[in-house]
């Protein structure tokens, strides 16, 4: 599990990673610092490939955030 702050969209983000599985799924949750986006996503790497499912949002919202977060 970690934590990090990161821009993206000219956005500041709170966000958490969480592995589970050894490291076979993946939790991530972005919360805007001082607004209202919220970005949240499951990543599931099976033998059959990589499965993103966000958490109640637009695909294309969750895969925008991750390509254009950058860590602090």
């Amino acid at each position: 599990m970690g934590y990090f702050t990161g821009r993206a969209g000219g956005k500041r983000y709170g966000v958490v990673r969480q592995a589970f599985a050894g490291g076979r799924a993946e939790k991530l949750v972005a919360e805007e610092l001082g607004g209202a986006d919220y970005v949240s996503l499951n990543l599931y790497r099976l033998g059959s490939g990589a499965r993103l499912k966000p958490c109640e949002m637009p695909e294309e919202k969750v895969v925008r955030f991750v390509l254009e977060l950058v860590p602090e």
